[in-house]
């Protein structure tokens, strides 16, 4: 179990990026949902002690991982949203660097450690290829690899799917179901479709505080009732946003869907719909925004 405790950070230019984060996140995937700017990576960097939080706790089971930040890097994968390595460097040669940096000493461990892996990643086949000619997923896929190295107890993934083509993104996002099961998992990501698809629990931030958390499956149907939809002409759209709290729109056949959100029957051709996590997530959005602009 990890858990946070009222975590916040200031950076030097007085930029507040956490305010008082408080979270558990038992075993298995869990989904940080929120947009760009919102605080995530800022987290994810903290609770890979790569930075220090100006305040609050953080607990891996027994240990304090801000007053021993090398114990956690023990039992740690990490996947940031960008992640450097060697181009010209075959993806086996360089797994075989990381896990000499990881303290793999014997050779003949890092023989199997490395070629488990890049078979769990399905990158065998290229394992001699240079990482420079890799697509985006193999890098995502490879970036797993290297996380997994040692395999730790506690993986975080920032950002993984973001530029991937849909074939690969469900290639990436089963691989890490399968690690999930028997470990921390962190999801940090803005697509709404990862999380639902992946995590029994999940936390929304914004604003660099946790705005909404629990199970996926609870937050919608806890919208049930709540959730109205219209098909409108495109140029009708500004008129409805002034008129109501537009949660989502789309396109549809030349059309436009809108969603908002009333716990009674707003009338106006509206009909009561069932919601789906993206309202869910929107409507978190549009009430941070609502009080932070009522605090300014």
């Amino acid at each position: 179990m990890l858990k946070l405790q009222d975590v916040s950070h200031i950076y030097p230019n007085g930029t507040q990026a956490l305010k008082n984060v408080t979270l558990s996140i038992p075993k298995g995937m869990f989904g940080l949902l929120g947009p760009n700017g919102a605080g995530k990576s800022t987290l994810m960097r903290t609770i890979a002690t790569l930075q220090s939080p100006s305040q609050g706790s953080i607990q891996f089971g027994d240990l304090d991982i801000i007053a021993q930040p090398e114990k956690l890097r023990e039992t740690l994968g990490y996947l940031p949203q960008d992640f450097g390595v060697y181009p010209r460097v075959s993806a086996y040669d360089m797994l075989d660097h990381m896990a000499i940096l990881k303290g793999m000493a014997s050779k003949s461990d890092r023989k199997v450690t490395v070629e488990t892996l890049l078979h769990q990643t399905n990158l065998w086949d290229v394992r001699k290829k240079a990482i420079a000619g890799f697509s985006g997923g193999m890098r995502q896929r490879f970036g797993i690899a290297q996380a997994l190295i040692g395999n730790p107890e506690l993986i975080i993934v920032d950002e993984p799917t973001a530029g991937l083509d849909p074939e690969e993104r469900n290639r990436f996002l089963n691989l890490l179901a399968e690690i999930g099961e028997n470990v921390v998992v962190i999801l940090s990501t803005h697509i709404v479709d990862d999380v639902s698809d992946l995590c029994p629990k999940m936390a929304v931030l914004a604003g660099g505080e946790i705005q909404l958390q629990g199970a996926p499956l609870d937050l919608i149907e806890k919208s049930h009732g709540q959730i109205w939809a219209k098909t409108i002409s495109r140029d009708a759209l500004e008129e409805h946003k002034e008129r109501y709290n537009v949660i989502t729109s789309r396109l549809f056949a030349g059309s436009m869907i809108i969603n908002i959100m009333s716990d009674n029957d707003p009338g106006d051709g509206f009909k009561i719909v069932n919601g789906g996590l993206e309202d869910v997530y929107f409507t978190t959005l549009a009430k941070s925004r609502q009080l932070s602009n009522q605090a300014a």
